[in-house]
């Protein structure tokens, strides 16, 4: 009767998804009619303008969204099972701020190197890797220190409370016209071109297939590290293992959108609630598809105003009253 009942919401959770799909694709500041979408799609409307807004706007931001929402969600639910906390998410790590620190180095040393080198998308998004990454593998060589989850949460916070203040250092020590291309990225966007998609898709599809991979070792750490050990877990390779997925989830994620709040941590209660179960197996799907629903919910919110909102106002608005929530009923 369980199994049924999650099978049941997985395909309603799936359809829903396909309609938010359509709807993102349809809905915005120009309203499209399902027959001209259709035509587009399919090489049959010579409209260039509707192709423009279809192919090569509105369909990689419903994807980016997706993939945002999914990765996010998966890997605030790995960070949860491995802290047990239920309001750890993807960023606890210090990967956003990492990720946020190499590319207020970049953008702030415009007065150093060409503007057009400072603007261009592909410096901001290897700035934001190398800043990820090197704040992930500094928390993977604590990782292999320190005894308990405890230390490496707060080794992780410190790690994201440096990376922050030296981003402050950098803003205070920059004029008003660098400061604002670097508030704007932190305001995070979905409007990724096909360029970069070829290479966000794989990063990302990789990293929720290693996720389901460890879905095992991710029930038994549920109920603690001494449980673990004893049914034969390798808690340390898997929690090194689990740091490095949501690294590169979370890090992926932020280099291409920029850092993303609230679906990290809100969508795995959200999970949780509707399925009512703790089993991985069940979570990770769940997840990857909320995740992606609400994403592609708030994508579509931000176009409702003449002045499209920041994506992540929105997703602070929708994430935010889900804890509070989660918060009075627990």
């Amino acid at each position: 009767m369980k199994k049924r009942r999650n099978y049941i919401l997985i395909i309603g959770l799936t359809l829903l998804l396909i309609a938010f799909v359509f709807a993102d694709l349809l809905f915005g500041s120009a309203h499209i009619e399902f027959s001209d979408f259709l035509n587009t799609i399919f090489g049959k409307n010579e409209n260039l303008i509707l192709h423009e807004i279809i192919i090569n706007y509105r369909l990689p931001k419903a994807i980016t969204a997706i993939l945002a929402g999914a990765a996010l969600s998966v890997a605030g639910l790995l960070l949860q099972t491995l802290f047990r906390n239920p309001l750890a998410d993807p960023y606890i790590l210090g990967v956003s701020s990492g990720a946020s620190l190499g590319v207020a180095v970049v953008v702030m040393s415009a007065t150093l190197v060409p503007a057009a080198f400072v603007q261009s998308g592909w410096t901001q998004i290897f700035a934001a890797v190398a800043g990820a990454a090197v704040v992930l593998t500094a928390v993977v060589a604590v990782s292999y220190k320190v005894r308990d989850v405890v230390s490496l949460l707060i080794v992780g916070i410190m790690f994201g409370t440096i990376s922050a203040s030296l981003v402050t250092v950098l803003q205070n020590a920059s004029n008003p016209d660098i400061l604002k291309i670097f508030i704007n990225w932190t305001f995070g966007s979905l409007v990724v071109s096909w360029t970069y998609l070829l290479v966000l898709l794989p990063v990302i599809i990789i990293g929720i297939i290693a996720a389901f991979l460890i879905q095992k070792p991710l029930d038994g750490m549920l109920l603690g590290e001494r449980y673990a050990e004893s049914i034969g877990i390798s808690v340390k390779k898997e929690r090194l293992i689990i740091v490095l997925i949501t690294g590169v989830l979370a890090g992926g994620i932020t280099a291409f959108t920029g850092p993303i709040a609230f679906v990290g941590v809100a969508v795995p209660h959200l999970a949780r609630g509707i399925f009512r179960t703790s089993e991985h197996r069940i979570l990770l799907t769940a997840s990857v598809l909320c995740g992606a629903i609400l994403l592609l919910a708030c994508d579509i919110i931000t176009q409702i105003p003449a002045n499209p909102l920041p994506v992540n106002t929105v997703s602070a608005l929708l994430g935010a009253p889900i804890i509070i929530w989660i918060l009075i009923k627990k």
